[in-house]
């Protein structure tokens, strides 16, 4: 049989197209392209002048020991007598007892432990002070009180911070009351300056590596302080708003957040000390669920049942009636 002769395919439905019968209407691609685009630019420019999140600087230990010596010698202190939030924070940076949340016998931060260490009288004030060259007073003061006992030692942070609460913030240098104390005024006065000159922030984030990303343990002293904390209340940001912005620094912020923080509003998380666990269990069983639904029963059958895609769908529907 030749070619000219040989007898035509059936139309299958599932696999053909019918030849379209239909009105046909100009359409300029281009104009439609600019007009889209033209519509977007304004609605994003109007929605960042609404909605956008301020885009502050990064707050650095030297940003805060300049702005603010006082605060900034008042966390140190308990940072070395190991009383601060971060030093009884518990796993994964120390093995602070009952300190991990926990929902029943469901406690996560205990059966991974203590992967991420963090000493903070070591790591956040005796560690960095010995990094400094040229400080005799300094490195006598760190040696006088590592030779000291705990008792000893105890009796001079306590000391001094009762002094340093009353100190005082003369044109950036930190003044704090004379008082028994020994060498723990001379080793917060040295971290204060090491601070205010941006050396503490390198030295916090050198981790032997050519590429420095691990901002913990800077973020984790800003976060043991009153500075960083007013500032995120000042910009609205302290947790007792639905749909926050967590993020100062990345426009526009994340949208997605809102649905994490809307979890802390409500109780019982409102007023839970395991509210971090609970609410990501919470979004765990959500996600979970968002990537089964097709597989749920009931769930996976509303759209069908509610035809909302007869809705969005419906100029198709109307001229598929219509032929």
């Amino acid at each position: 049989m030749s070619p000219d002769t040989k007898k035509p395919r059936r139309f299958t439905p599932d696999r053909d197209v019918k030849p379209w019968k239909g009105a046909y209407v100009p359409y300029d691609i281009l104009k439609e392209a600019f007009v889209a685009f033209l519509a977007v630019a304004v609605l994003i420019i109007l929605l960042a002048v609404v909605f956008s999140s301020p885009d502050e600087p990064a707050v650095t230990l030297k940003t805060w020991s300049v702005v603010n010596p006082v605060d900034f010698a008042q966390t140190a202190i308990t940072e070395l007598d190991g009383t601060s939030g971060t030093a009884s924070y518990g796993p994964p940076y120390n093995s602070t007892p009952d300190a991990s949340q926990h929902m029943g016998f469901f406690e996560p931060d205990q059966w991974f432990g203590v992967h991420q260490p963090i000493d903070t009288a070591q790591d956040f004030v005796i560690g960095p002070l010995r990094t400094l060259p040229n400080q005799p007073v300094t490195q006598a003061a760190l040696n006088l009180y590592q030779s000291a006992s705990s008792g000893q030692q105890t009796a001079w942070t306590t000391a001094y911070e009762k002094a340093v609460a009353n100190a005082t913030d003369v044109n950036g240098r930190l003044k704090v009351p004379a008082g028994r104390y020994g060498p723990v005024g001379a080793m917060i006065g040295s971290l204060t300056g090491m601070a205010q000159t941006g050396g503490l922030d390198g030295t916090l984030l050198s981790e032997g590596q050519f590429y420095n990303t691990n901002y913990t343990k800077p973020l984790l002293f800003l976060a043991d302080g009153s500075y960083l904390a007013n500032l995120g209340a000042a910009q609205h940001l302290s947790g007792d708003q639905w749909g926050m912005m967590n993020e100062t620094g990345n426009y526009p912020g994340q949208a997605w957040l809102w649905l994490y923080t809307m979890w802390y509003q409500v109780s019982p998380m409102n007023q839970s000390t395991n509210a971090d666990l609970e609410v990501w269990v919470i979004m765990m069983v959500l996600s979970v669920g968002l990537i089964f639904l097709p597989f749920i029963p009931i769930l996976r059958s509303i759209p069908r049942w509610t035809r909302v895609y007869k809705l969005i769908w419906r100029r198709h529907y109307r001229e598929l009636a219509g032929t």
